[in-house]
């Protein structure tokens, strides 16, 4: 026991210090007013960011809004989350623009084209009025590369961007320009990775 006092006593002190704690979160909130669209950065050397854009698609599934995918990079892979996202085709729209990676193509000027054509979707996407919840996934990987000009990006997302529409972004390597202009931003640092020590890629954990 801590200090020689009882479970009685430890008890009375834990709930005395979550009735405070909860006092303290409860007036923060009650500042908190402010509703309007999010733009979303999910970025960093670790693995996730992806796959927490796809979490929030989930989660604004799950309240009955209708959500839109544009996949930058990736349009040749058969993911999971494409997969469990077919499930929902009433209120989901999945645009797979991308033709792989950039190393696999090994062709700028057709990235470029690629990529293009998958922000003019975004675009389109985003002030249709009809999604309240748009995911550019992997859009930080052709603003590295600069197969888009950043300045483009950041112009539409902050001043065309409708009020109510939240709109994030994945990759490595978000470019600062995104990062100062978003409302959330995550940097995922790798601590461990199997695939250092030789596991390749596998269902349900990397696609």
């Amino acid at each position: 026991m801590k200090e020689g006092l009882s479970d009685e006593e430890l008890d009375a002190r834990h709930a005395d210090k979550m009735r405070k704690k909860k006092a303290a979160r409860d007036k923060i909130l009650s500042t908190k007013t402010i509703e309007k669209g999010l733009l979303i950065v999910n970025t960093g050397k670790g693995k996730g960011k992806s796959t927490a854009g796809f979490g929030m698609i989930f989660r604004a599934l799950g309240h009955g809004f209708r959500v839109g995918v544009v996949q930058f990079i990736k349009g040749r892979i058969e993911t999971g989350e494409r997969a469990a996202l077919d499930r929902f085709s009433d209120l989901v729209t999945v645009k797979r623009m991308g033709e792989g990676f950039t190393w696999e193509t090994q062709d700028r000027q057709r990235d470029i084209q690629a990529a293009r054509a998958a922000w003019e979707a975004a675009k389109e996407m985003i002030t249709s009025g009809a999604y309240r919840m748009v995911l550019l996934d992997e859009l930080n990987i052709v603003l590295r590369y600069d197969y888009l000009p950043i300045e483009e990006v950041v112009e539409f997302l902050t001043t065309e961007r409708p009020d109510d529409v939240h709109v994030i972004v994945t990759g490595r390597n978000a470019k600062d320009e995104l990062i100062e202009a978003a409302d959330l931003v995550t940097d995922m640092t790798m601590v461990k990775h199997p695939f250092r020590s030789g596991v390749k890629p596998q269902q349900g954990v990397e696609f």
